[in-house]
């Protein structure tokens, strides 16, 4: 019989709590700015078709094993593995793919709550009708100056992260799930409530068939690398956020089942962001591959010049908060559980010294857009710095780690047992792609990502 613990943190009250709030964690900024303006690079439906590819092959399999090896040890990543490494007689070294894991869900939370705040900002310069009638130069001095401004960006990242910490403070039940409950229902209507509005643009069809025809030509190498890279970062996976949410499973709630619909309506998102975006964007005559300048520069253009575009562009900013609350809920779970674990703190504490250590961190983000802006490393600012250390290396490592200790470290009788896939091919695919093709995918995107590859 398989170890079961308990874990001292509480439980989900169902296995659809726990899909509402890994949904929640895979849900993110990446799904609704990133996703569409990485599609519109790579020439759209190619770069969608290898995207949904990569979900199947390297996603899904990589989140059924930190999901396993969540359930499995029950605490915090780091005491999960060394939980673990105890029991089936390994080297305690392992423990250091929790520590990675937790550094970069607290490394990512410090620079994703300073962007977040400016969805916050953005929510009531959209609603209040700012971007009327404006250009692009308008609509960009805006941002410009926005950015520059360290007082007004501490103001939003405060905010931000203090509705973060309120939610995780209230416990898995009170808080986490409590929040999910209502947040992740919510996103989708709005999402939905945007794509109604592409709908009426006239640019429909041509928005379709910019995201779901494939061109292959216009695909590179690269490009089939970055769809790769996009579909691991999409689904949170190797910051620890999945296996503390993991560790809350219910023992009788399907791994498989969980991860499969996690993973499809974290797709589902992504593919109807760029439903409701295109088609708004195309509307206007604008470039769908307008990069990292897509929400704040682009779309606020075509919102400022559509009939009710004050109202759907507050609604769209709206949505990114929400999408963007959620993921950084997960990104502070795994310290606190640590803290609350090895250092006894009761979980309000553990809640405000995370908080407040990420907070600090990130005014290093803020200060890296205006007063540090000429201090930089190797052309990189402090903001550059952490977005390269955590998505170009502890990422993708910790994604190779996982799928390691999993097929290669526990017992293949413990992963049967977590798994519980009763049919015997079932499980022996799911064992052989981690073994033989997530890891060498992986290692790729690592090499890509880190310059090594690729143009």
């Amino acid at each position: 019989m398989a170890t079961h613990r308990e874990s001292m943190h509480g439980q989900w009250s169902s296995r659809w709590a726990f899909i509402l709030a890994a949904t929640g964690s895979a849900v993110g900024l990446g799904n609704i700015w990133k996703f569409p303006y990485m599609a519109g690079e790579n020439g759209g439906g190619a770069f969608v078709l290898v995207y949904l590819l990569c979900v199947a092959l390297i996603g899904i399999p990589i989140m059924m094993a930190e999901v396993l090896i969540g359930r499995h040890g029950r605490r915090s990543p780091t005491n999960t593995l060394m939980e673990i490494c105890k029991e089936q007689h390994h080297s305690q070294w392992w423990q250091l793919i929790g520590w990675s894991g937790m550094l970069v869900g607290f490394l990512i939370l410090s620079y994703y709550s300073v962007i977040a705040g400016w969805t916050l900002a953005y929510v009531f310069r959209a609603g209040s009708g700012t971007f009327t009638a404006l250009g692009g130069d308008a609509v960009g001095k805006i941002f410009s100056d926005f950015i520059s401004d360290p007082e007004r960006l501490l103001a939003w990242h405060t905010i931000f992260m203090g509705l973060t910490m309120v939610v995780v403070a209230r416990g898995v039940k009170s808080g986490l799930e409590t929040a999910v409950t209502y947040l992740m229902p919510a996103l989708f209507v709005l999402l939905l409530i945007l794509v109604g509005y592409a709908m009426n643009t006239g640019y429909f069809t041509e928005g379709l068939s910019f995201l779901f025809k494939p061109d292959f030509s216009k695909i590179s190498a690269n490009g089939v690398l970055a769809a790769m890279g996009q579909a691991f970062f999409s689904l949170s996976i190797g910051m620890g956020a999945i296996m503390i949410y993991g560790s809350y499973l219910p023992q009788d709630a399907s791994i498989t089942r969980s991860s499969i619909i996690i993973a499809l309506a974290d797709t589902l998102v992504a593919i109807l962001a760029g439903v409701a975006i295109f088609p708004i964007v195309f509307a206007n005559g604008l470039d769908p591959a307008q990069s990292v300048g897509l929400v704040f520069n682009t779309l606020p253009i075509a919102f400022g010049n559509m009939p009710g575009g004050a109202f759907f562009g507050m609604l769209f900013f709206i949505l990114l908060a929400f999408a963007a609350w959620t993921s950084a809920i997960s990104l502070i779970e795994p310290m606190v559980t640590w803290l609350v674990e090895s250092l006894g703190m009761n979980r309000v504490t553990a809640v405000v010294w995370t908080g407040a250590c990420a907070w600090l961190l990130g005014i290093g983000t803020i200060f890296s857009f205006n007063l540090w802006s000429d201090y930089t490393i190797n052309k990189m600012s402090f903001f550059d710095v952490l977005d390269y250390l955590t998505s170009n290396v502890l990422l993708p490592l910790g994604g190779i780690l996982i799928t390691i200790f999993a097929v290669w470290i526990m017992s293949e009788k413990s992963t049967r047992e977590e798994l519980s896939i009763s049919h015997e091919q079932g499980y022996s695919i799911w064992r052989f792609v981690l073994r033989y093709i997530t890891p060498v995918a992986m290692f790729f995107v690592l090499l890509k990502v880190a310059g090594i590859i690729g143009s």
